[in-house]
C-alpha cells in the first residue's frame, strides 16, 4: 500500500450510470417495511432490496387491474408452488 494516494481527479456519484427510464426522488418509509425488504434480500444471498421495493408497487397496481377471477388463479397457484 502507498503512504499517499493521489485522489485529486475522483469524481463523487454512481460508478454506474442509472438507466434512463429512473428518477431519483426522495421519500420517507416506514423503518420496518425497509427492514422487511432488507431481509428478504439477505435471506436471498443476493439482490437488491431497492428492486423489491420498486416491484412492490408495480405489483399491485398490477393487481389492481387485474379481473377478481385471474387474481384467485394467482394466489391459488402461488399457493400451491410453495407447498411444493
Amino acid at each position: 500500500m502507498r503512504a499517499k494516494y493521489d485522489f485529486s481527479k475522483v469524481r463523487r456519484g454512481a460508478v454506474i450510470p442509472p438507466a434512463r427510464n429512473k428518477v431519483r426522488i426522495t421519500i420517507r418509509l416506514d423503518r420496518e417495511i425497509v427492514d422487511r425488504f432488507r431481509a428478504k434480500v439477505e435471506a436471498a444471498g443476493c439482490g437488491n432490496y431497492q428492486t423489491l421495493l420498486n416491484n412492490a408497487p408495480r405489483g399491485y397496481i398490477a393487481h389492481q387491474e387485474e379481473p377478481l377471477e385471474e387474481t384467485l388463479r394467482r394466489v391459488v397457484r402461488e399457493e400451491l408452488h410453495a407447498v411444493h
